[in-house]
């Protein structure tokens, strides 16, 4: 598969029945929801989890998502999901890329961004990145933007 940035962190997903909407195909907030899980998962596996999180009073909150359903998937459809960090400030902000492809072809079927901003949990007021965080996300972070 040819991806946007180099160094992806990949999930593998596959719509079932569930998935699929009233025109027979993948319904578009189900690649919001795999958004998601692979932001979470992509999090756990550079070491902060949704329990560090709590324990800092810290988050990295969706200010904005932007999506682009470039073409329709199916029932059943190999599909992979990769995502990345682009820097941000180092002090609020950090943006979230996405690119979801077909299997069995590489084409891109969807891109989406995030843009995101530390807050505290306890008011969701913004806070600034306390250093797990920029320990953990910096290093990960791509230079090249969405």
């Amino acid at each position: 598969m040819t991806w946007d940035h180099p160094h992806p962190f990949t999930l593998t997903v596959r719509p079932g029945p569930a998935d699929i909407d009233g025109l027979g195909h993948t319904n578009n907030a189900v690649y919001v929801q795999w958004c998601e899980r692979i932001g979470w998962a992509h999090s756990e596996a550079l070491g902060l989890s949704l329990t560090d999180y709590h324990r800092l009073d810290r988050a990295m909150a969706i200010q904005r998502g932007e999506y682009d359903y470039l073409l329709p998937t199916f029932e059943g459809e190999a599909l992979t999901l990769a995502t990345w960090l682009m820097p941000g400030d180092g002090k609020l902000r950090m943006e979230r890329c996405f690119q979801l492809q077909r299997s069995s072809d590489s084409s891109t079927v969807l891109r989406g961004s995030w843009q995101l901003v530390c807050i505290a949990i306890s008011n969701g007021a913004p806070k600034r990145m306390p250093p797990e965080f920029v320990q953990a996300y910096g290093p990960a972070c791509v230079t090249v933007g969405c």
